[in-house]
């Protein structure tokens, strides 16, 4: 939808997430809270691991950059989706619609790596202990991280470049933010390019990411049945529990999204679907770890 093509399309009408009138107002104080919540939440791990020698570890290190990740994605689109709710007209511009949906792209394949790169922490941890400083150096995990976003990069590159040869005079996006399928369904010319884009970059970063953690956990589950302290085993299924919670929640929801044929129908279901990757696990993730992690406790009780 280029507008210097044949498209006169200078900027998009968003529907949000519903339509009817009397929802607008409580959903704007709900999605409130919970931007909110995830702000402080997320500021919060930031700056507790960034302020304590204690918590300079690979673990952290890697959530540490995942709070930073889940801060700046939720930034993304919840300040424009609360502004829509209270607005009579949900516009936003050509320009405005890309950049949204590059950056929400960068920071969702961002956070796909980083959760792979915390299950082959907790793989080396659990299953080689004494060599674990020297597996996960800092060179290891500064490598990790620059390579999630590398990938991030790409394929956040992807999806706009294909994004931006569609043409369109149509411009009703059905979703509350420029996601890349509802974007698409605008196009006036052939989509099937952008549709095995989709899922060529989904795909991989997907399998990719699902197969390192499913490897992890299987070598992780197979080493801890082998320990004969069941509090050893309590402590090792403990310490995997809140990155397993915050995985199912993160590609199980963005699986349903974009792993099938999108269509108008499947939108509406799209749209509940992606609050969740969206909203929730952004808000979730502080909670999980905080709540399973007894360091973090500690130390919020000794400031």
């Amino acid at each position: 939808m280029d507008p210097e093509n044949s498209t006169s399309v200078s900027e998009f009408i968003l529907l949000g997430l519903t339509e009817q009138p009397s929802l607008q107002l409580p959903l704007f104080f709900l999605f409130l809270v919970m931007y909110i919540a995830t702000v402080l939440g997320n500021l919060s791990l930031i700056t507790l691991i960034g302020l304590n020698s204690h918590l300079h570890t690979p673990m952290y290190f890697f959530l540490f950059n995942l709070s930073v990740i889940d801060l700046s994605y939720s930034s993304v689109f919840s300040p424009k989706m609360l502004v829509n709710f209270i607005s009579k007209k949900n516009v936003v511009s050509y320009t405005g619609c890309m950049i949204q949906l590059y950056f929400f792209s960068f920071f969702s394949i961002a956070e796909c790596y980083v959760l792979t790169a915390m299950a082959y922490d907790r793989y080396v941890a659990i299953c080689s202990p004494l060599l674990y400083n020297a597996v996960m150096s800092p060179r290891v995990c500064c490598s990790l991280m620059l390579d999630s976003h590398l990938k991030a990069f790409s394929g956040a590159m992807a999806h706009t470049g294909c994004m931006l040869r569609l043409t369109c005079d149509a411009n009703t996006i059905n979703h509350y933010f420029c996601d890349i399928l509802p974007v698409i369904q605008l196009s006036c010319t052939s989509t099937y390019v952008n549709e095995l884009e989709v899922l060529i970059v989904v795909g991989i970063n997907i399998i990719v990411s699902s197969v390192t953690i499913i490897t992890s956990y299987d070598f992780i589950l197979s080493n801890i049945l082998q320990l004969r302290s069941t509090e050893g085993r309590s402590k090792a299924f403990s310490t995997c529990s809140s990155h397993i919670i915050a995985v199912a929640l993160f590609f199980g929801s963005g699986a349903f999204m974009y792993l099938k044929p999108s269509s108008a129908g499947s939108m509406d279901e799209g749209k509940i679907s992606s609050v969740f990757y969206t909203n929730t696990v952004p808000l979730m993730n502080p909670l999980i770890y905080s709540s399973r992690n007894n360091d973090k406790k500690i130390l919020v009780y000794k400031t």
